[in-house]
């Protein structure tokens, strides 16, 4: 449902911004697919240290069914669409910034589907928010822990998804220039994924640094400042030269 209702969005988004629409589909699709083994194989790197003991569990049922980490499905995304928006000549900026709303919607409702399954789950907590899980199978597919309240890191999410969608819907309309919708929401999404990240539990996390941060809190980083250095450099470009003063 996610994938359907975020590609019709953003669809629908490149025709208000003078794309073609058949181009549009396209992309989307691939962007999708693309986006899948990202997130597969960022999930895979991750635990590296378990398939690499055990390397048929790469092509296993359990690797199949688990969602993947969505920061290496966003890379496969980003590569793919770069690709493709290249080779077809597309408005680069233009065309990300009619995507990122459809794409941040598309992202909430995955994260209802995670709550669903039990994946992605958070630190146990005695907050009065915590979610307890009690379907077995829930910790069979995913590990997820039973019988304790823990944060519901999945709906913090999504509602932080949801948000955006709506931001960036309202500033696709008002943009002042191509590329402040899709910075926008390289800027917030990394912001909200870093500190989300400490609530985090499932397996998986990946560390860099020593253990410092997760590696997904590193993506997150790196989508912080591209989004900030996309505003600065199309921002300060889009800023009328002050005519100088007759002599």
């Amino acid at each position: 449902m996610g994938v359907l209702i975020g590609l019709w969005i953003s669809v629908r988004n490149s025709e208000k911004q003078g794309i073609d629409r058949e181009l549009a589909w396209n992309l989307g699709i691939l962007v999708v697919l693309c986006g899948i083994v990202g997130a597969k194989i960022l999930y895979i790197i991750n635990d590296w240290s378990s398939y690499a003991a055990h390397p048929s569990e790469i092509f296993s049922f359990n690797t199949l069914q688990a969602g993947g980490v969505f920061s290496g499905g966003l890379i496969g995304a980003l590569a793919a669409a770069a690709w493709y928006i290249r080779k077809h000549k597309m408005p680069a900026l233009a065309t990300c910034d009619a995507f990122a709303p459809g794409l941040a919607l598309g992202h909430a409702i995955g994260r209802v589907g995670c709550f669903a399954a039990g994946c992605c789950y958070g630190k146990p907590t005695h907050a009065f928010w915590g979610v307890t899980f009690t379907n077995s199978l829930a910790h069979a597919w995913t590990g997820t822990p039973l019988n304790v309240a823990l944060e519901p890191t999945q709906l913090f999410e999504s509602a932080v998804e949801l948000a955006n969608f709506f931001l960036l819907t309202w500033m696709l309309k008002r943009k002042k220039f191509d590329g402040q919708v899709f910075g926008a929401y390289l800027m917030l999404y990394g912001v909200a994924r870093y500190f989300l990240e400490f609530l985090r539990d499932d397996p998986g996390r990946g560390e860099v640094f020593g253990g410092i941060m997760t590696g997904t809190q590193l993506i997150s980083i790196c989508l912080v400042i591209i989004g900030g250095f996309i505003w600065w450099l199309r921002s300060g470009a889009s800023r009328p030269v002050p005519a100088r003063a007759a002599h």
